[in-house]
């Protein structure tokens, strides 16, 4: 493999149902940060059918190339097709880097495409950077520059690993949504777009889609909102969830929890902020009865300010809160919501 024949950073724009996703316009912003310590371009990858009108979005974002492949049958997400699809624009235009949202799709598509194209993948990055490798100079191993540094969780989130893929290309990761910053949208950006198609021959891999069922949920999207009061296991008990409630209805935010309140069937899983959860970036958080594990910091650390309230003055979560209260939740929420009606009334 000719590494040199390799530039450029390149996104997965996922879309569903002619909508791009978020997570593409994350992806967007922190491929421009990699294209600028490489001197090069970022270039988008949409996938799909009719899905030509939304380049210029890309573009908006960030994207200085949209390569468009459009065809009937990739309508919905299919995993043959899908993987045909990205495997052949990466052996086209050979990306130095490739990334993916860890979404459901994401998941699904990453790692095929990375086995397709015969390359590594780091899944659920949190952090990516451009570097050397390996991080520190090791005599008679010679020490790469210009490597993509891929950060995750490993081991059950206790501990912190940096991954890079020096003898292949692309560069491969999947990032969680939530993690990366997406840009000042450039209105009116209009898209240099490069239509692509290598052709599309079904056979016993594309599955048929026999029926499309869309659940509807009134739950939220934590990963949306502005202000999050997010209990644990210390909160006691579902019911006492009700503070919480109150507290967030208050302020017009949203409640989320921690893993072991999920684990213990007290809220949804959609609800879960931390490492197999989401990763959230609301203006203000508060983590009331959470410890602070790193499996849950890791997911809402970038908070814009956090409040932790905790009985344990030991308890880790005050090591990464802006304000800290030491206490019983359940005097200290009470006050706290009837204090903010006070003030919301006075104004």
């Amino acid at each position: 493999m000719n590494l040199e024949e390799y530039k450029g950073v390149y996104v997965f724009a996922q879309q569903v149902d002619g909508v791009i996703s978020n997570i593409a316009f994350e992806l967007l912003g922190k491929a421009k940060d990699l294209a600028s310590d490489l001197n090069t371009e970022v270039t988008a990858v949409l996938v799909g059918c009719g899905i030509k009108d939304l380049a210029d979005q890309l573009a908006e974002y960030g994207a200085d190339k949209v390569i468009v492949v459009d065809d009937p049958e990739l309508k919905e997400y299919r995993t043959e097709p899908y993987t045909h699809a990205l495997a052949s624009v990466i052996n086209e235009y050979k990306p130095e880097i490739m990334l993916v949202g860890a979404t459901a799709i994401g998941r699904d598509l990453g790692p095929r495409v990375s086995a397709r194209v015969q390359t590594g993948l780091t899944a659920d990055c949190t952090v990516l950077e451009i570097g050397n490798f390996p991080l520190v100079a090791r005599p008679g191993q010679e020490q790469k520059p210009n490597q993509l540094l891929m950060t995750r969780p490993a081991f059950g989130g206790n501990t912190i690993a940096t991954i890079a893929c020096p003898d292949n290309r692309p560069q491969m990761a999947t990032v969680r949504a939530g993690v990366m910053q997406k840009i000042k949208r450039i209105t009116g950006a209009k898209a240099n777009v490069i239509e692509f198609n290598p052709g599309f021959t079904p056979n016993d891999k594309y599955v048929e889609i026999l029926n499309i069922v869309k659940e509807v949920k009134d739950i939220v999207d934590i990963a949306e909102a502005k202000i999050l009061v997010s209990g644990g296991r210390g909160v006691g008990s579902a019911e006492n969830f009700k503070l919480l409630d109150d507290l967030a209805e208050v302020l017009g935010g949203t409640v989320s929890c921690s893993r072991a309140v999920v684990d213990d069937g007290w809220k949804p899983k959609e609800l879960q902020v931390g490492q197999t959860g989401k990763t959230v970036r609301p203006q203000v958080y508060f983590a009331i009865g959470i410890s602070g594990a790193i499996q849950h910091t890791a997911g809402m650390e970038e908070s814009d300010i956090i409040v932790a309230i905790n009985k344990d003055e030991n308890a880790p979560i005050f090591d990464v809160a802006d304000y800290g209260l030491v206490g019983d939740l359940n005097k200290i929420v009470p006050l706290l919501t009837q204090a903010l009606k006070t003030e919301i009334a006075n104004k």
